[in-house]
């Protein structure tokens, strides 16, 4: 993907995700809808899933920038850094860990809250394609397993995050309350 298309897939979802959220009622906000994959005896809302897009924003833009910045491990899930393989259940595990942890922080805030923690984790985003050059996002991160593995890919791939997790969502039943 290109910068302008990589800039237009995440403008267009951006204003359709805040646009569905918007029509949702408290109940559909704040309800529970899915059980926490690290502790399933904690559910998860719908401002849950949008806030979670947030951390993993973020976290895509400080693996890009470790392989910019020449670490060898910039992703970090198959392998540590000292270069033990990890098997997928480790990977899981700590990957719904660090999920978990978030959800927590942040479960009950408002709409307003939520959408302000999406922002700023756009911003760090929309800074982080400003400085990089055409070749740099055609470039492989090593360890990426979103979109094409280009960081191009990875930056556009937070678009489609967002309607998967809305997805999730919608298929436990947000519209239902």
């Amino acid at each position: 993907m290109n910068r302008i298309e990589i800039e237009t897939k995440l403008n267009d979802d951006r204003t359709w995700l805040l646009n569905t959220y918007t029509q949702l009622s408290e109940t559909q906000l704040f309800g529970d809808l899915t059980p926490s994959e690290h502790d399933p005896s904690n559910y998860w809302s719908a401002l849950d899933h949008l806030a979670h897009l947030a951390l993993i924003e973020r976290n895509f833009a400080s693996m890009i920038r470790k392989h910019i910045s020449g670490a060898k491990n910039p992703v970090g899930l198959t392998h540590d850094d000292s270069g033990t393989p990890r098997t997928r259940d480790q990977i899981m595990a700590s990957v719904h860990a660090m999920t978990e942890e978030w959800q927590l922080e942040h479960h009950g805030k408002s709409l307003d809250e939520v959408v302000a923690l999406g922002a700023s984790a756009r911003a760090v985003t929309l800074q982080l394609l400003s400085e990089l050059s055409d070749q740099q996002l055609s470039e492989v991160l090593p360890g990426a397993p979103w979109a094409d593995g280009t960081i191009g890919g990875v930056l556009g791939a937070n678009a489609d995050h967002g309607r998967m997790h809305w997805k999730w969502a919608k298929d436990a039943g947000v519209h239902d309350h």
